[in-house]
């Protein structure tokens, strides 16, 4: 027989590929953030699709001290998953939000990095930026986060990534940069500034290939890195046209249908 771990990943990986919603894993695979690595990995060990990149979450620092946790995580994100600007996105009652982020994309040559990546070496191996939104959500029946593990057991809580038009790199104050995401129709607007990200992105950014050396992942190709949302988590008040302005960087646009 099966074991339990076995069983409710198959089950998380079918509602992922599809579409579907199950029942709440049990709290012994979510509480604690550690249990809910090994959870997440195993189910991303079982998925045949292409990975195009990996998410820092939990990069808000208030939210790292309220859930009592050392620091964010990350998660990988699939091609199925990745639209450009202006494309729709489904919801469902077990959606938790809309995020407006900065993503970098990175060289491949990064993988072959000897040394601990820092603030003043990271940028070497950014190409392009660009302004992204995150559509966030589980593939069970429940709402609301209660901890890190919550979010990273479900496959990062990540159900779509939309990306702005990207820009060559070039070094910009990312660590004080406005940025807003509107829904006129529900006249919906909620501000925010980069700085609201783990410090700023590029140290969200750090982190993430800092966490990815460790764990020994190599995708052998460019890849983009989703550094966390710079207004929260914001809550879907209505269906319509999401526009994310970044200052610098551009806008974003996500039809929530």
């Amino acid at each position: 027989m099966k074991s339990e771990i076995e069983v409710l990943s198959n089950k998380l990986v079918e509602a992922f590929l599809k579409g579907k919603i199950i029942k709440p894993l049990p709290l012994r695979f979510t509480k604690k953030l550690s249990n809910a690595q090994k959870f997440r990995r195993l189910c991303e060990s079982k998925i045949n699709e292409p990975i195009i990149g990996f998410k820092a979450a939990g990069t808000g620092i208030p939210v790292i001290k309220k859930l009592k946790e050392k620091e964010p995580f990350y998660a990988s994100i699939y091609k199925k998953n990745f639209l450009k600007s202006g494309k729709k996105v489904k919801i469902n009652k077990s959606t938790l939000g809309i995020e407006l982020e900065v993503c970098y994309l990175v060289k491949k040559s990064f993988f072959s990095s000897k040394n601990l990546i820092t603030i003043k070496n990271v940028t070497k191996y950014i190409t392009h930026m660009a302004p992204c939104i995150e559509v966030v959500g589980y593939r069970q029946r429940k709402k609301g986060i209660t901890s890190f593990g919550d979010l990273c057991s479900d496959f990062g809580a990540n159900v779509k990534f939309l990306i702005g038009t990207k820009k060559k790199y070039k070094k910009i104050n990312i660590e004080n940069l406005k940025t807003n995401i509107t829904n006129k129709k529900v006249k919906q607007s909620v501000y925010g500034n980069t700085n609201k990200v783990y410090i700023n992105p590029l140290n969200s950014l750090r982190f993430v290939l800092n966490k990815l050396k460790k764990d020994k992942i190599n995708l052998n190709k460019n890849f983009y890195v989703f550094t966390g949302s710079t207004v929260g988590v914001v809550p879907i008040l209505g269906k319509g046209l999401y526009t994310g302005k970044i200052d610098k960087l551009g806008s974003v646009k996500a039809i929530i249908t």
